[in-house]
């Protein structure tokens, strides 16, 4: 599991984004790398975070709530254990994306931004992957694939069930 994906447990500890918030209090522009912090150990930016960080920077609650809101790679909820994306620019568009979306999401039980009730997945749109030449493509985890059908996204859900990498 990447560092992306790290959490202590679901919970964050006050004490613990206190001591974060502090080694970023007196550095110019610390804001962003904190919130950065803060994710990485708790794995997303929780709400009770806020106050915490805002007194530490000298901010408003309004000013750091902008910020986390903002920027899409802050997440103020726990994710998945499994962080898939779709893309949904043009390229893959037109090769099935849409299609292959809707699929994913009735498989999975949840929408964009969403999470699963069990903690499995999340769901999240991307706008462009890069991999516009295998179009449609996905991430999971930190896995590409590309030329994604709804057979092989099907495939790629089974073999995570079963605890199989790609290959």
């Amino acid at each position: 599991m990447s560092a992306e994906h790290s959490t202590n447990g679901g919970g964050s500890n006050p004490q613990e984004i206190q001591a974060i918030a502090e080694r970023f209090a007196d550095t110019p522009g610390g804001l962003m790398p904190l919130l950065h912090a803060v994710q990485e150990r708790v794995g997303y930016v929780p709400a009770e975070a806020v106050p915490i960080i805002a007194r530490a920077m000298n901010l408003s609650r309004a000013e750091v709530h902008g910020v986390i809101s903002f920027y899409h790679d802050f997440k103020r909820a726990p994710r998945g254990r499994n962080v898939i994306r779709v893309c949904r620019a043009e390229s893959c568009q037109a090769m099935g994306a849409v299609e292959l979306a809707s699929h994913i999401q009735h498989r999975l039980g949840i929408g964009f931004g969403e999470t699963s009730k069990d903690g499995a997945f999340t769901l999240e749109p991307v706008f462009c992957l890069g991999n516009c030449a295998c179009s449609p493509a996905i991430v999971v985890g930190d896995d590409i694939y590309g030329r994604v059908t709804k057979a092989r996204f099907d495939e790629i859900l089974a073999r995570m069930a079963r605890g199989i990498g790609q290959s």
